[in-house]
């Protein structure tokens, strides 16, 4: 996730905006970097905002659906991958699409799956703080490399041991 936020900070800061940020679109290079791919939906942001509604329904932001968004929707994107990633579960489920959208204009997710409970606060913290419907208050890329879940992993523990604790179940599901 450290390399991704950098990744879209980079694209960011040149005026990208991915628009279609998902698993499939995430690599692994054989020097094990993270590496974000698929730019075909990407736009240049240099109008204010965007309104074509572009990306997979489950990672798209709640102003995608409302047809004006800006780099911001690249961050909740972001926050939608994390919870999947320690979970296995996509955090926006319904029986239809309107469901779907609906509850992620409303940004309607629990943290109630058993795998949770091995969630650090941290990690459940910044996904919170990225899956945040108005887009003033959701965290920057920038913001999210400063939180506490970044620097716990810098301070004290590697994600070698974070993976270790992975549950199996997480795991099938990816």
């Amino acid at each position: 996730m450290k390399e991704l936020f950098s990744a879209i900070n980079h694209c960011h800061a040149i005026g990208i905006i991915h628009r279609d940020i998902k698993p499939e679109n995430i690599m692994i290079s054989d020097e094990d970097t993270v590496r974000l791919i698929d730019f075909g939906l990407s736009k240049a942001s240099k109008k204010k905002n965007l309104t074509t509604i572009a990306g997979t329904p489950y990672y798209m932001a709640p102003e995608v659906l409302l047809g004006s968004y800006g780099v911001k929707a690249d961050i909740w994107s972001l926050g939608v991958l994390l919870y999947t990633l320690v979970s296995g579960y996509l955090p926006f489920q319904g029986s239809t699409s309107a469901e779907v959208f609906r509850k992620i204009k409303e940004a309607q997710f629990h943290f109630n799956h058993n795998e949770f409970k091995e969630v650090s606060p941290e990690c459940k913290d910044l996904i919170k703080s990225l899956l945040v419907v108005k887009e003033t208050k959701r965290l920057s890329g920038t913001e999210a490399l400063k939180h506490p879940w970044f620097k716990k992993f810098d301070k004290s523990q590697s994600l070698t041991a974070e993976m270790d604790g992975l549950n199996s179940n997480v795991l099938n599901r990816l």
